[in-house]
């Protein structure tokens, strides 16, 4: 460019201007300002986000969430374990907040077990009330490996592993059959005695094997009619098309009241529990509601944003493409309507399902009858109060469910909703009463006629009364164990046993 008067008049006034602008800067030696050394960013390990995941998660489903602390005051990461971080959540405070003992981590096996595949033994044990050395076999799951090699409830062991001292007197002796039977060995010995006298060694191998919960069926003539009987474990998704059958076998012999022995039964599939309630329920009440599904407050109104992180798996276990949703692709658990409505699919009314009709229903139950199971309960008590019977012992209490959150290689189990029935009953965290207290009788086999608790139904159905000292039989031990005995030794044996109800019919409603 050629320099003209102008253009240099405009480069020198430039340069003055800058000549200026440094001339008013302080004296750099006056003031050293360093440039700090910036701080490399934190990098949460694995284990730290994991505990982030599980307080986060509950902050927005955990159904006594309103008042939980922040982030920043509660500082997940300042626990030890995982374990830890869940303990810590379940006693904080909370309105009308029972004692939690729902909230549990797994490692995926209660997935695999409610689609009915086992990998155990394949039974399970308790004392009789007298002596304290009397071990007994409390059932065997057809189709186990314990099956396999003849064990069946009743039997007596007399040694585990080695030992011959398995008195309940003490603790240890509590821990050690634990850890034997339902602990993590590849194999269980035992020495067992059988009703005939003769003893026997058996050695069991742990193994995977498909789960049929219905232990035993039979049908009792009481005079002039016929009563049911069906023993079911749990309430797991490959049972449906054999409940299905088993009552409707009863209904071709003719029976008329059905006993349903659910002692051991610590819930399953809400969509199971649904299936059997209405393959007994009575025709009249088809339409009505069988029950209503309370979901956190949070999820109601549809907050829980964090559940965008949880896809939501069709039947077979594959995303659903769903353009409407909150991440715009795939469906999310965020994606449901938690309302209490009909349209947002969380009352469910009966739907009644083949021919059955039982002018009683009774429930054989105990402090292992958790769940799905008392939700089945609950939900005939709402339309045929006067014609459901409780035998045995209260039930566990847990009117509340939940489905698993996927972290990591964990699943978290927290109480996300509350059921209540047609005449909104529900809150049963003591557990549900029983109309005749009756302890367990592991001497005897299923569907003895003998046994305490079935003795006491069949005498109902007889007679219009409980009473079981008038059975023609030896009935061992009427009184049994008290039930604090039983929940001192069942806090033990049973503490890894699932109770729950998971809310596997979840459908997209939400618009």
């Amino acid at each position: 460019m050629k320099l003209n008067p102008q253009n240099i008049s405009v480069i020198i006034g430039f340069l003055c201007l800058l000549i200026l602008s440094s001339s008013c800067k302080k004296d750099p030696k006056a003031s050293v300002s360093q440039t700090p050394t910036p701080t490399p960013p934190v990098v949460a390990s694995r284990a730290d986000l994991t505990k982030d995941s599980i307080f986060l998660y509950a902050k927005e489903t955990y159904y006594w969430n309103e008042g939980m602390p922040t982030y920043t005051v509660f500082n997940p990461r300042r626990f030890s374990t995982n374990t830890a971080v869940l303990n810590a959540i379940v006693v904080l405070p909370g309105t009308n907040k029972p004692t939690d003992k729902y909230s549990f981590l797994d490692d995926g096996s209660v997935r695999t077990s409610l689609n009915g595949v086992s990998g155990d033994f394949g039974f399970s044990v308790f004392y009789n009330s007298s002596p304290s050395s009397d071990l007994r076999i409390k059932f065997v799951s057809p189709n186990s490996p314990a099956a396999a090699k003849g064990l069946k409830r009743g039997f007596r062991i007399t040694k585990l592993n080695g030992r011959t001292d398995l008195s309940s007197d003490v603790s240890a002796n509590i821990e050690f059959v634990s850890s034997a039977v339902f602990g993590s060995a590849s194999s269980v010995s035992l020495t067992v005695l059988k009703p005939d006298g003769s003893s026997e060694d058996v050695t069991i191998n742990r193994a995977t094997y498909a789960n049929n919960p219905i232990f035993s069926t039979k049908i009792f003539n009481i005079g002039s009619k016929k009563v049911g009987y069906i023993v079911y474990n749990s309430f797991t998704t490959n049972s449906r098309e054999d409940l299905t059958t088993e009552i409707g076998k009863f209904h071709l012999a003719g029976a008329t009241e059905l006993i349903i022995d659910l002692r051991y039964n610590g819930g399953g599939s809400v969509a199971t529990s649904d299936l059997f309630t209405n393959l007994i329920a009575p025709a009249s009440v088809n339409g009505q509601m069988m029950y209503t599904t309370f979901w956190t407050k949070t999820m109601q109104d549809g907050q829980a944003r964090i559940l965008a992180n949880q896809p939501l798996l069709d039947s077979k276990g594959k995303l659903q493409p769903f353009t409407g949703g909150v991440n715009g692709k795939f469906a999310t658990y965020a994606d449901l309507d938690y309302r209490p409505t009909l349209a947002a699919g969380n009352v469910e009314n009966f739907v009644k399902s083949g021919s059955a009709e039982f002018k009683k229903i009774y429930f054989l139950v105990l402090g292992g009858t958790a769940s799905a199971s008392e939700l089945m309960i609950n939900s005939l008590k709402g339309v045929m109060a006067n014609d459901v019977k409780l035998i045995g012992q209260k039930t566990y209490g847990k009117p509340v469910g939940f489905f698993a959150i996927k972290i990591d290689k964990l699943d978290l189990y927290v109480p996300m909703f509350e059921t209540k029935n047609q005449r909104n009953d529900g809150g049963f965290f003591n557990g549900m009463t029983v109309d005749f207290t009756v302890s367990d009788d592991v001497t005897k086999d299923f569907g003895d006629s003998t046994e305490r608790l079935l003795a006491a139904a069949l005498n109902f159905s007889e007679k219009g009364t409980f009473s079981i000292n008038n059975i023609p039989s030896k009935i061992a031990s009427a009184a049994g164990m008290s039930v604090l005995e039983t929940e001192r030794i069942s806090e033990v044996l049973e503490k890894n046993i699932f109770k729950g109800m998971i809310d596997d019919k979840l459908k997209l409603k939400r618009n």
